[in-house]
């Protein structure tokens, strides 16, 4: 009895057995079934895309850093000033990305590559070397730079077709600092149609002010009385650190107080200048060239180091040999609102005096807008400080390395001097200081030069002889 219980226990438990292999079975053959048919569910959706969907292989565009490049005449670093564009900006070729001011001029950068800005990699008012990464710019690559290349493989994604595309926004195109776009969207302005009015058509944030009063008749002018200047109350310390052209004058002037200068003051009589001047006033001015002292003074610099070359070269590193150099590149100190500068008018020996009046007047307005190329501010050979032009006469001028002489031109004052009969006249006097590297330049050749251009001032029709 027992073993016929036993053996009807052994024949239900092989049953069980049996049937939960078979329903295991159909549980694998049900989802291998499944699984074949989620793969041609996704074959039918590449082959035959339905409602509007796809599978699509997308790989990143490649990020490009844009870095700063070599701007010339030795610079090394830059500061930052002004930023046109924010991350998420659409650029394209020769778009200005930023202003930088090195310590000679300032140079708008502009993009090399199409595409979206991704990152600014300085705040304004940093410096950037020579060599940094100024933006990343994720652009299509066409063969002609060589971007970063992206080393992460593509995805397979699931994209939504979108028929209709939102246009891509012009505001990017529109010369605008970030600052300034963020109040115009704040106004609810399209930037875009806003007529600016700073350099090169800058929007600024009274543009759109402007634009949003619309226009309003001009109230009547009334005297405004001048603004009361500030006054920085003692006891309340600042501190500056020394950069740009600051910088660079602080240098050069370490340089020139190396050289053992020695000075040289005489006067002129410009009264016959006066009256030419006054002479060819009309006719430069149909030349669109308001005609100074200064072209005169220049052009009679440049017929006396004709003959005195030595006033126009430099000594050479080795301090073994003296360099004569065959251009007159003569510097004319700017008195900007940025400090000092001194760009240079090139080449005097061979332009006229007309030619000479327009490049001072171009150089002088640039430098007073901060526009000077650097190649304005290179290559000078001799100097001329017109200090008479702030009201002073005599002065010590400092020699602008490695130059070896200076001038200085004191203000024009109408003085009693005695004529050739002896009686006293009314005469336009001119003090002029000198300063010449004494290492190579004697005290007698510094006069010699000063007395012929005192020569060609004082009577200026004998600068004809002199024109080619």
């Amino acid at each position: 009895m027992i073993r016929e219980l036993t053996r009807m226990s052994l024949l239900r438990r092989i049953k069980s057995s049996v049937a939960t292999s078979r329903t295991l079975k159909l549980q694998v053959h049900s989802v291998n079934a499944q699984n074949l048919l989620f793969r041609d569910l996704v074959s039918s959706v590449c082959i035959q895309p339905r409602r509007g969907f796809y599978i699509e292989r997308v790989s990143r565009l490649p990020v490009v850093s844009f870095n700063l490049s070599d701007i010339g005449e030795g610079i090394k670093e830059v500061e930052l000033t002004e930023w046109f564009v924010e991350e998420g900006d659409t650029v394209a070729q020769f778009d200005s990305i930023c202003e930088v001011k090195s310590d000679k001029a300032s140079v708008t950068i502009t993009s090399r590559f199409d595409g979206v800005v991704k990152k600014l990699h300085h705040e304004v008012d940093s410096v950037v070397l020579v060599g940094q990464a100024l933006v990343d710019i994720e652009t299509e690559s066409d063969g002609d730079e060589d971007p970063k290349e992206d080393n992460e493989a593509a995805e397979q994604v699931l994209i939504e077709k979108d028929e209709d595309k939102a246009p891509v926004s012009s505001t990017s195109k529109v010369l605008a600092t970030p600052a300034v776009r963020s109040f115009a969207s704040k106004k609810g302005v399209d930037i875009s149609q806003v007529q600016g009015s700073g350099p090169d058509g800058r929007v600024m944030k009274e543009d759109v002010l402007n634009f949003v009063d619309g226009p309003k008749k001009s109230p009547e002018t009334k005297p405004v009385a001048p603004p009361i200047p500030t006054v920085t109350p003692t006891g309340q310390d600042r501190t500056e650190t020394i950069k740009g052209i600051r910088k660079v004058m602080f240098v050069n002037m370490v340089e020139a107080n190396k050289i053992p200068h020695f000075g040289y003051d005489d006067e002129y009589d410009l009264t016959n200048l006066v009256s030419v001047r006054k002479d060819l006033k009309h006719v430069a001015k149909k030349h669109d060239i308001k005609l100074s002292y200064l072209p005169f003074i220049l052009k009679a610099v440049s017929m006396s180091l004709l003959e005195y070359p030595i006033l126009n070269s430099s000594i050479s590193q080795d301090q073994e040999s003296i360099v004569y150099k065959a251009s007159h590149n003569i510097g004319i100190a700017v008195d900007s609102p940025h400090g000092l500068l001194l760009p240079c008018v090139k080449d005097v020996q061979n332009k006229s005096i007309l030619e000479v009046a327009g490049e001072v007047i171009r150089l002088q307005n640039a430098g007073l807008e901060n526009k000077l190329h650097p190649n304005d501010l290179s290559g000078g050979t001799f100097s001329v400080s017109n200090i008479g032009s702030i009201g002073g006469t005599y002065a010590h001028p400092v020699i602008f390395p490695p130059q070896v002489a200076i001038g200085a031109l004191g203000k024009i004052q109408v003085l009693p001097r005695f004529d050739r009969n002896g009686d006293v006249t009314k005469a336009h006097i001119m003090c002029v200081s000198w300063s010449a590297d004494h290492r190579i330049i004697e005290g007698a050749t510094m006069s010699r030069f000063s007395n012929n251009i005192k020569y060609l001032l004082e009577d200026p029709s004998r600068m004809v002889l002199y024109l080619k």
